[in-house]
């Protein structure tokens, strides 16, 4: 974003006006916290990464839906005239993040107990402090991060946020139960081994099989 020069570099809100910007902080928080966690073994810290976790992947996975979806139907859409992306940084943006919190959510992590009301309220919470956040950035800049909030009127803008805080609560459900699927937890099937596990029965056979 620095190597190519563009007017959100001087603009109000930085480019925290995008929410692919916003998505990558959360998740270079989120796998900061783990790498913490991963060091100091420390159960609070990997708490805090689940937590993180909850928020970060439904919402990288809602920016890719999202962005690779408008991008198919139309790139003027999501991508200013006055913007140039390389590939390697478009992928890197826009598939990469969730594609590696999808790894570390089926593979590395504990299940969500979040369930679908609650994950709706979080989606609702963030997409419409989203909105807000860019209406303020609006009014001292006079554009909008996405071409697609000039094409549309209020209308239009209200029904895109309420669509994404859907997006957003159903990828969470749909994450949930790809990780049942993966692990067998909330499944039919038997729960696989979890790290920690072998360690747990040798120590319940010695406080006597209980």
């Amino acid at each position: 974003m620095h190597e190519n020069p563009n007017r959100a570099n001087e603009a109000y809100g930085w480019h925290f006006q995008y929410l692919t910007v916003i998505g990558l902080a959360l998740s270079t928080l989120t796998f900061a916290v783990a790498l913490l966690a991963d060091l100091t073994l420390s159960a609070r810290l990997f708490l805090v990464k689940n937590l993180l976790s909850i928020c970060s992947a439904p919402m990288e996975v809602l920016i890719s839906v999202l962005y690779w979806s408008l991008r198919m139907i139309d790139e003027r859409l999501v991508v200013p005239d006055w913007a140039y992306i390389p590939m390697h940084a478009d992928i890197g943006f826009h598939a990469v993040p969730s594609i590696v919190l999808l790894i570390d959510l089926l593979f590395l992590s504990p299940p969500w107990t979040i369930s679908i009301l609650p994950a709706l309220g979080l989606s609702s919470t963030i997409a419409f402090g989203y909105w807000i956040w860019i209406e303020r950035c609006y009014k001292y800049n006079g554009w909008y991060p996405y071409p697609i909030f000039e094409q549309v009127p209020f209308e239009g803008r209200v029904g895109l946020f309420v669509m994404s805080a859907i997006v957003m609560a159903l990828s969470t459900a749909t994450l949930k139960w790809l990780y049942g699927r993966v692990n067998g937890f909330g499944t039919a099937s038997k729960p696989r081994s979890r790290p920690g596990a072998l360690k747990q029965n040798g120590a319940s056979k010695q406080n006597g099989g209980l």
